[in-house]
């Protein structure tokens, strides 16, 4: 059975082979596998998305992304989506507005939520269309719905493990590695290797959100020294040179967290991860195994003190037996095929 799947994107992120979002990562995994299988992948994402499918591109965004300019991108948005879902076996939907541009009765739909389900409009988890499912991606996740919501049974991440390998040896920073966010909790993490008294590298872009811009000038910047370092966005080997490098990663998340790409990214580099209990986290991270769960800023920076007790090769084993992308590619192409049945 060849397929045509229409992938939406989050509008403001764009689709690269190694992107700095989790939905943008998942759906460059998704659109690869269908390539590689034979299927026709369709991506509607912002310019300078680079996909292994048939691009369709909206305008990005330069400067703060305001209600106004969502609204204007929202608009070219519904309409490439109108475009090109008459074409498609199935629309899959990655982003955490896609109520906004969600294909009408009649075309199978399948959203993927990636992010905390009291993020969304309680409304959009109550689908009234038999053509309409929404997908979790942990258990964690399922377990927080709101009662009424309509979920199918989660499937999880997973990452490239041929991508990821461990050094030989590691450095003696720290890393945070993700998007410039408050719940992402990038201060805390400075504030941490500060009290342990050790080097941090702290990589990721900040996307151009007024509360992300605030929250870098106003709680990042002003934490950082010589031997804490912002360095921006990293992609590609040197990402991978910095996570298998790192004497941990640190995860200080306040978000509940659905999923963790870059802690699995990390064990699967032999890197332990240092994570706050939020959400998914202690699905992915084996206290005193694969690195410590933590609560606080003074219990992170005591954990990096204690990091070397745990064996990279531990980690690299729990990511090899939970979080191989292959797995989590092979169930959504299972799922395509019995949705667009």
């Amino acid at each position: 059975m060849t397929l045509t799947v229409v992938s939406v994107a989050y509008p403001f992120a764009p689709v690269t082979p190694d992107p700095a979002g989790g939905a943008e990562q998942v759906l460059a995994q998704l659109d690869r596998a269908l390539v590689e299988a034979g299927h026709r992948s369709i991506v509607v994402a912002c310019e300078g998305s680079e996909v292994a499918g048939e691009l369709v591109a909206v305008p990005a965004s330069d400067g703060l992304i305001d209600d106004a300019r969502r609204a204007e991108v929202h608009a070219v948005v519904r309409g490439a989506v109108a475009q090109v879902a008459g074409a498609a076996d199935l629309v899959h939907l990655h982003g955490i507005d896609y109520p906004v541009y969600l294909p009408g009765p009649g075309v199978r739909t399948l959203v993927t939520l990636h992010l905390p389900l009291d993020w969304y409009p309680a409304d959009a988890l109550r689908p009234d269309r038999d053509d309409l499912w929404l997908l979790p991606v942990s258990q964690a996740q399922a377990r927080r719905a709101p009662e009424g919501a309509r979920l199918l049974e989660p499937v999880a991440n997973g990452v490239d493990l041929d991508r990821y390998r461990p050094a030989p040896a590691k450095g003696d920073h720290a890393l945070v590695l993700g998007r410039i966010a408050p719940e992402k909790g990038f201060a805390d993490a400075i504030d941490a290797a500060k009290r342990a008294d050790i080097p941090l590298i702290a990589a990721g872009p900040a996307f151009p959100h007024p509360e992300h811009v605030r929250y870098l000038d106003e709680e990042v910047r002003p934490r950082l020294d010589e031997r804490r370092r912002w360095i921006g966005a990293v992609a590609g080997e040197d990402k991978r040179r910095l996570l298998a490098e790192a004497r941990c990663l640190l995860v200080p998340s306040t978000a509940p967290e659905t999923s963790s790409l870059v802690a699995m990214e990390a064990l699967a580099s032999g890197t332990p991860v240092i994570a706050y209990r939020s959400g998914a986290l202690p699905e992915i991270v084996e206290n005193g195994v694969t690195g410590f769960l933590v609560d606080g800023v003074a219990d992170m920076a005591d954990g990096i003190g204690r990091v070397a007790a745990i064996d990279p090769a531990a980690c690299r084993r729990a990511a090899e037996a939970c979080f191989d992308g292959r797995r989590t590619a092979a169930a959504y192409l299972n799922l395509y095929e019995r949705l667009a049945a």
